[in-house]
């Protein structure tokens, strides 16, 4: 059985692909744009209020975030990843470079990604970077697209909001297994659904 997500704790932070933990424990990666509501939507799914942190500076904090699941005091049954947030317009070109470095290379490379889950403000639709960045993920891995802040939308236009998500990733043509749900961290829609995707790809997850 997975262990739960609402066991996360904060284990490391990595900035650099050779401090990757050497371990074959299944991982689940979140990525999404600079204030596309990621760090809610990681606080919701594992029922915790301050487990991960949008950065004061978003675009700035360029380093993967490993969170531990499992009983306390005991070594991690499973990895949660909290990679940086991109898209930030004032980002130096730098810190833009050293996403692909580290985010993108991991997403591409890492053999024990169990899946990945991209956080997109349902407003907003699915952007260049958004598609970028599903790129860099192996065709192998499943993907959850959490259509985030959907509360701030009334029914019809929410609707067509999620009907243009549709289209725009059967235009992406992506190998890879593809799910989509609407979800908003503040009235809870899609978190029980988001967290059985979740758990049984830690479940199932082994090395690849």
């Amino acid at each position: 059985m997975a262990p739960a997500l609402s066991s996360a704790r904060f284990e490391t932070t990595v900035a650099r692909l050779s401090q990757l933990p050497e371990s074959r424990l299944a991982e689940v990666a979140f990525v999404g744009r600079s204030n596309a509501g990621k760090s809610s939507a990681i606080n919701t799914l594992c029922g915790q209020r301050r487990l991960a942190f949008a950065s004061k500076t978003p675009g700035r904090t360029q380093a993967l975030n490993y969170f531990a699941l499992g009983p306390v005091q005991q070594p991690a049954r499973a990895w949660l990843v909290d990679t940086p947030g991109y898209g930030y317009a004032s980002a130096p070109l730098e810190v833009k470079r050293g996403w692909d470095q580290l985010a993108g290379r991991y997403l591409a490379q890492r053999e024990t990604l169990a899946g990945v889950v991209l956080v997109v403000d349902v407003r907003r639709g699915l952007g260049e970077l958004d598609r970028a960045t599903l790129g860099w993920v192996a065709p192998d891995v499943p993907i959850l697209v959490l259509a985030s802040k959907c509360d701030k939308l009334g029914n019809a236009q929410l609707a067509e909001a999620m009907r243009t998500l549709e289209e725009q990733l059967r235009a992406a043509r992506l190998p890879n297994p593809l799910g989509l749900l609407s979800f908003s961290a503040t009235r809870r829609t899609g978190v029980d659904e988001a967290r059985e995707i979740v758990g049984g790809w830690l479940e199932s997850g082994d090395a690849r």
